[in-house]
């Protein structure tokens, strides 16, 4: 439960800083499901915003809470979208794709003013990469994308990397676009900006799961119900042990 309150008190603290008559990106996950509930709280209280989600469950919650929802296709831009991460590194750059929903997390970010990333502090890292990237994949001769991504790794330092098509149980992760999801093993990841083009460049590959310094900031919720926003450049060790 520790964890689940510090994204609790990540999402709360995320909400207070919504302003009205913005437009806002919801985010998918369960960092961003509890700054939605969070977000219904204060419309039900007055305030006035739009928003978009990032995911087919973020946009189901929004609408069972009353949240008011507009397609990004019928706005310029949102000011402001509110995501989690399955690693942040200092200079805003994350590993994302977790649940699943990345394409859509990307689309919202891009369109964005600024990004808000709230996290509990085991996502907080120094480099990324241990977490494994996601990559979407199309359905159609995914073996040879898994195989071409492989060897662009390979071409670009790692060795022996593990890419391989996610699973839950018997069958394969669809996300909300019909696609694969692919897991690559990376270990470490120094370089995201270079990767993240290369991998787009395979034929196969929809998006992959890094998110190169698009964190405009870093709000970091903790068990015992406090948080705090920290920008990019912070130092990892001292916002994992709170003393930022």
């Amino acid at each position: 439960m520790s964890a689940e309150q510090a994204k609790i008190a990540a999402g709360i603290y995320a909400a207070s800083l919504i302003e009205d008559g913005q437009k806002v990106g919801l985010g998918s996950g369960t960092s961003a499901w509890h700054f939605i509930r969070a977000l219904a709280k204060r419309i039900g209280e007055g305030l006035n915003v739009v928003c978009s989600p990032a995911s087919s469950t973020s946009r189901k919650l929004a609408l069972e809470l009353g949240v008011p929802l507009v397609e990004l296709d019928e706005l310029d831009e949102l000011d402001v979208c509110v995501d989690g991460a399955d690693e942040i590194a200092p200079d805003g750059s994350m590993i994302k794709g977790g649940g699943a929903n990345l394409l859509w997390e990307k689309i919202i970010a891009t369109n964005s003013a600024k990004m808000l990333t709230v996290v509990d502090p085991s996502k907080v890292v120094t480099t990324l990469g241990a977490f494994p990237l996601p990559i979407e994949v199309t359905p159609a001769y995914y073996g040879t994308t898994i195989k071409n991504i492989a060897s662009l790794l390979e071409r670009m330092g790692w060795s022996n990397v593990r890419v391989e098509r996610r699973m839950t149980e018997s069958s394969p992760v669809i996300t909300d676009n019909d696609n694969y999801i692919v897991d690559a093993h990376l270990g470490t990841l120094t370089q995201p900006l270079e990767l993240a083009i290369a991998l787009n460049q395979i034929p196969g590959v929809v998006e992959n799961g890094i998110f190169p310094a698009m964190s405009s900031g870093v709000i970091v919720g903790r068990e015992d119900g406090t948080a705090s926003l920290v920008e990019p450049g912070f130092n990892a060790d001292e916002v994992r042990v709170g003393s930022q």
